[in-house]
C-alpha cells in the first residue's frame, strides 16, 4: 500500500516535469509510504511519476516503483494489493517469455498483464487498487481505479497538463493548482456528509469514480470507461434452501478472508464485537498456528448515544484467543486529534467515526501490525441498519398511494410546523411527491428543505432549482436499467456501493489508517463476494423482518450465538454529549468566526442548530469550516487554545 503521483504535459505545452516537481508532490504523502520512495521523469520531461512505498508484498528493493517493463516501453506507479497475483503470474508465463525481475511482486504482474493483454487485463485483477500506467509507444497514460473504490485517486487539469496523485495535498503543491471551494461539490457534501465522486470540494480537482479507468492522449485528450457494475455481474439466486445459500456465503467469506492474509508483514484485525467484525476475526484466525491480534477502540465512559462495546470484543478475542489491544477515548482525545484529522481528510469525510478509526489504526500500528481487516460493507449488502426497515416500510407505503404531486402543498405547510421534530419524514413526502425513490444514501446530513435554510442567501439564490436529486439520478438510471430485481432494498444496496461506500466509509478507512502507514483491508467488499450478496432475492433477506439475518445463519457456530442475537449498537461516537463540553463551545465560535469571513452559510440558521442541540450537523458543518481554514483561507491562525 503506497502513495502515487504523476503528472503528463501535453503536446505543445512548454512546461516540463521535473524530479524536484514529482518528489515535493510525493513526499507530501510520507506517511502513506515510510519505507521507502521514488521518482521517475521521462527524458524529454513529458511524464513524471513518484511513489511513496509501504512495504507488504516482496519486500525486496527490485519491487520498488516507479517500475517499468524490461524495454522500458511501459512504466508504472501503483498504490494497493492484488490478491491473485500468484495466479496471473503463472498464467503469463504460459503465454508470455518475460523476463521477470521479482519473485513475487503484484506491481510486476500489473506492469506484464497491461503489456501483453492491454487495459483488459483489469478484469483478471482482484484486489483494491488505484495506479497509473504510462505507454511510450502512444504516449498514452491510464488513471485506473479498483472497482468499489477502496483506494483513492485524484486528478486535475490545468496549465496545459494532468496531475494525478492519492492525495489531494499533493496535487496542492503544483504552484499552478488553485484554491477554491467547488460549490456545486459543498451543495451535495451537505446532503450527504461527503462529495460525490467525480467532484470534490475542491473546484478543478476530480477523484476518479470507482470501477473506471481514465485514458489521457499525449494531446489531452480523455476517454473514460466504467469497466464493471455489480448488477452486470449477478447470477440470481433462486430455489435454494436457506441452509444451503448460508453455507455458500460461508465459503466465500472465508475464501475472502483467507486472500486477505497476503503479505510479508504482520496482518491484524479490527474487532468491535459486533457480528462482521467478529466473523472476520472468527474466519482469519483460522489455520493460524499462532495467535492473531485484535484491535478495538471504546470510551472512558457510558455515554447513552454511544455505549461501549469492549465487553463483547474482549469475549470475542477469548474465543478465539488473540491477542487483544484495547484504547479508551476521551473527548480530549478527539479534540487532539481535529487539527490532524483535517489534514489527513484532504477534504471533509463529516463521519466522526474518523476519530475512533484514526485511533484504533494507531493502536495497531504501535502494535506491530502494518495491516489490518476491517468490517465495511457487511451492513449494506445484508440490511444491518434499523432506519433501512424504516425506509423500506415508508417506500411501501408510499407506492400504494395513487397520486403522489398532490402532496407538495402540504409539505411546505408542514415544514412551518416547529413541532415537527423529524424533518427527514418531510424530505420523503417531498421526493414522493416528486416521484423519486426516498432513500438517497445510508448517510444524509441535512434535507433539501433544510439546506435551503441553512445556505446563504447568494448560494439559495443559485440553487433555487437545484436539488442533490442530481447525483442519485445517473445511479437510479443504471439501476433501472440493469437491475434483475427491481426492489427497495436492491435500490439501497446499490445506492451506497456507489456513493456511501466508496465516497465515505471507505475514504475514512483509507485516510485514517494511512495516516499512521497502516493498509486497511475489507474481505465483505470483495468484489465477487459483493457479487454473490446482489444475488441475493430481499425475500430472503428481509425474511422474519430480521437485521442480517441470512448473514447471521451463515456466521452461526462460527461467532457466538449472544454475539449474533444481542441488540445492534453501531459504531458510534459521543459526539452529542462532547459538545456539551469544551468541543460545544470551541465549535461555536469557530462556525461564527467562519460564517463572518465567508458567503456560504446563513449565520442565524447555524446559531439556531446550536440552540436545538443538533449536535451531529453541527459536527458536519464544523468540518468544513476547518477544512476551509486548512486549505482554503490558509491565513488561518484558530487553534484549540
Amino acid at each position: 500500500m503506497c502513495g502515487i503521483v504523476g503528472a503528463l504535459t501535453f503536446k505543445n505545452s512548454p512546461f516540463r516535469v521535473t524530479e524536484p516537481y514529482i518528489s515535493t508532490m510525493r513526499d507530501t504523502m510520507t506517511h502513506r509510504g515510510p519505507d521507502g520512495s521514488g521518482t521517475w521523469v521521462s527524458q524529454d520531461g513529458q511524464i513524471g511519476f513518484g511513489h511513496r512505498r509501504l512495504s507488504i508484498i516482496d519486500l525486496s528493493d527490485a519491487a520498488s516503483q516507479p517500475m517499468c517493463n524490461q524495454s522500458q516501453t511501459i512504466w508504472i506507479t501503483y498504490n494497493g494489493e492484488i490478491y491473485n497475483h500468484e495466479e496471473i503470474r503463472a498464467e503469463l508465463k504460459e503465454v508470455a517469455n518475460y523476463d521477470w525481475k521479482t519473485d513475487h511482486s503484484d506491481t510486476e504482474v500489473i506492469l506484464h498483464a497491461f503489456e501483453y493483454w492491454g487495459i483488459e487485463f483489469v478484469h483478471r485483477l482482484r484486489g483494491i487498487f488505484a495506479f497509473a500506467i504510462y505507454d511510450t509507444s502512444d504516449g498514452a497514460l491510464w488513471l485506473v481505479r479498483d472497482r468499489i473504490g477502496v483506494k483513492p485517486l485524484y486528478y486535475s487539469i490545468h496549465s496545459q497538463r494532468l496531475v494525478f496523485a492519492s492525495e489531494i495535498k499533493a496535487l496542492l503543491k503544483d504552484p499552478d493548482q488553485k484554491r477554491a471551494v467547488n460549490e456545486d461539490a459543498l451543495f451535495h457534501y451537505l446532503s450527504f456528509m461527503t462529495t460525490p465522486a467525480p467532484m470534490t470540494l475542491f473546484d478543478g480537482i476530480s477523484k476518479l469514480p470507482p470501477a473506471t479507468w481514465l485514458k489521457v492522449d499525449a494531446a489531452g485528450a480523455l476517454t473514460q470507461e466504467c469497466y464493471w457494475d455489480v448488477l452486470q455481474n449477478v447470477k440470481p439466486i433462486s430455489n435454494i434452501s436457506k441452509d444451503a445459500l448460508s453455507k455458500k456465503i460461508l465459503k466465500e467469506l472465508r475464501h475472502t478472508v483467507d486472500l486477505r492474509k497476503l503479505g510479508d508483514v504482520p496482518v491484524g484485525v479490527f474487532l468491535s464485537g459486533g457480528i462482521d467484525s467478529s466473523a472476520n476475526a472468527a474466519l482469519f484466525s483460522e489455520q493460524e498456528t499462532k495467535p492473531i491480534k485484535t484491535f478495538c477502540i471504546g470510551y472512558d465512559k457510558e455515554y447513552g448515544t454511544s455505549g461501549n462495546e469492549t465487553k463483547y470484543a474482549l469475549q470475542m478475542s477469548r474465543e478465539i484467543g488473540s491477542d487483544h489491544f484495547e484504547k479508551l477515548l476521551s473527548q480530549e482525545d478527539l479534540i487532539d486529534f481535529l487539527p490532524e484529522m483535517i489534514k489527513l481528510q484532504d477534504e471533509p469525510i463529516a463521519d466522526p467515526v474518523c476519530v475512533p478509526l484514526y485511533y484504533v489504526s494507531k493502536l495497531a500500528k504501535d502494535s506491530g501490525v502494518t495491516v489490518c481487516q476491517a468490517g465495511e460493507g457487511a451492513d449494506e449488502l445484508f440490511m444491518g441498519y434499523g432506519s433501512w426497515k424504516k425506509a423500506l416500510r415508508v417506500q411501501k407505503i408510499i407506492n400504494r398511494f395513487p397520486l403522489p404531486s398532490l402532496l407538495k402543498p402540504f409539505i411546505y405547510l408542514l415544514d412551518k410546523i416547529p413541532q415537527i421534530r423529524d424533518r427527514f419524514q418531510l424530505e420523503w413526502l417531498r421526493r414522493a411527491s416528486e416521484r423519486q425513490p426516498i432513500f438517497w444514501g445510508g448517510a444524509e446530513s441535512f434535507s433539501e428543505l433544510q439546506k435551503r435554510r441553512l445556505l446563504s442567501k447568494r448560494l439559495k439564490s443559485k440553487y433555487a432549482n437545484y436539488s442533490s436529486w442530481e447525483v442519485i439520478k445517473p445511479i437510479r438510471g443504471r439501476f433501472e436499467k440493469y437491475a434483475w430485481e427491481k426492489s427497495n432494498l436492491a435500490w439501497m444496496s446499490y445506492l451506497d456501493l456507489n456513493l456511501r461506500l466508496p465516497e465515505l466509509l471507505l475514504m475514512r478507512v483509507d485516510k485514517m489508517s494511512m495516516g499512521v502507514s497502516l493498509e486497511g483491508r475489507v474481505p465483505f467488499l470483495d468484489h465477487k463476494f459483493v457479487e454473490l450478496a446482489m444475488s441475493i432475492p430481499e425475500s430472503i433477506k428481509t425474511k422474519d423482518n430480521e437485521l442480517k439475518g441470512i448473514l447471521k445463519s451463515a456466521v452461526r457456530g462460527i461467532v457466538p450465538d449472544n454475539l449474533i442475537d444481542r441488540k445492534k449498537q453501531g459504531f458510534n461516537v459521543p459526539i452529542h454529549e462532547w459538545f456539551l463540553g469544551s468541543l460545544g463551545d470551541y465549535a461555536k465560535s469557530e462556525l461564527s468566526l467562519f460564517c463572518d469571513k465567508t458567503d456560504f452559510l446563513n449565520k442565524g440558521e447555524v446559531n439556531k442548530l446550536f440552540r436545538k442541540g443538533q449536535s451531529r450537523q453541527i459536527w458536519f458543518l464544523l468540518n468544513f469550516a476547518l477544512w476551509w481554514n486548512e486549505y482554503i483561507d490558509q491565513q488561518s491562525n484558530s487553534d484549540l487554545n
